[in-house]
């Protein structure tokens, strides 16, 4: 099994942030790479779609309003991989002004190396917390 994790300074409060990120179906918020989202089963799945039209259906596993995470696994995707587990977790910086937002995922590549899964992975997540830093800046 493979494992990413990237994190990024948001100069905001973890409250400001968890109430952009913490939704479940939020993504279209502050992800340019995800332009919608749809919930179904009483909210515990997302039906996201990307540019390419491509489907991803993805299944909340875990909710913890209090510490502000959630933990979400992939049941459908274009990518190649399976036992697809990450988490999004927004956490306190060191002065309560700003915050520390990590995001991590483990996988099984499948037809492709290691290196290859984890470089797709660390690359949509840091691009995703970088959008997200931008989203408090403009």
């Amino acid at each position: 099994m493979a494992h990413t994790t990237t994190s990024i300074k948001v100069l905001a409060t973890p409250e400001q942030v968890w109430q952009l990120i913490g939704g479940f179906n939020s993504l279209p918020d502050w992800l340019p790479y995800i332009p919608s989202s749809e919930l179904s089963e009483g909210g515990r799945v997302r039906h996201l779609a990307n540019p390419d039209g491509d489907v991803i259906i993805e299944r909340l596993e875990a909710f913890n309003d209090k510490e502000r995470y959630y933990t979400y696994s992939i049941m459908k995707a274009p990518f190649p991989i399976t036992d697809y587990l990450s988490t999004l977790h927004v956490k306190e910086d060191k002065n309560g002004e700003s915050s520390l937002v990590e995001w991590c995922g483990s996988f099984t590549p499948v037809g492709v190396s290691d290196e290859e899964a984890i470089n797709l992975f660390h690359g949509i997540y840091k691009d995703g917390l970088k959008a997200l830093q931008q989203a408090f800046l403009d």
